[in-house]
């Protein structure tokens, strides 16, 4: 499976903005999906994941009630919808395809895209 990410951009604080990321690949109902980011000087973290079937769906803490995950399987492609935006979600964000949409962290993925840049100004 082939990730690419798009639609990262400058936003102000408060703002909106969603991100898209499309697959390549008849697998891509085989994968749970998610979104990670990575902010300067910080290690990846776990954003959002979203189950095969787009019925179950995961959350940070941090963005839980801002952001929405979901998923076009006919389309091949998941999406962030990211509310309420923060300073401090500013960060390059990358999908991910994984096993468990329980459960993701970054050394169980089996595949990354290529990341892209939010910054959110204050």
């Amino acid at each position: 499976v082939q990730l690419q990410a798009s639609g990262g951009g400058l936003v102000q604080a408060g703002g909106s903005m969603r991100l898209s990321c499309a697959a390549s690949g008849r697998t891509f109902v085989g994968y749970s999906m998610g979104w990670f980011r990575q902010a300067p000087g910080k290690e990846r973290e776990f954003v959002a994941a979203i189950s095969r079937s787009g019925a179950g769906t995961n959350y940070a803490e941090s963005v839980k009630g801002r952001f929405t995950i979901s998923r076009e399987n006919a389309n091949n492609t998941v999406y962030l919808q990211m509310n309420s935006l923060k300073p401090e979600d500013t960060a390059v964000y990358y999908c991910a395809a994984g096993k468990d949409y329980l459960v993701m962290r970054p050394v169980g993925i089996n595949y990354w895209g290529q990341g892209t840049l939010v910054t959110v100004s204050s």
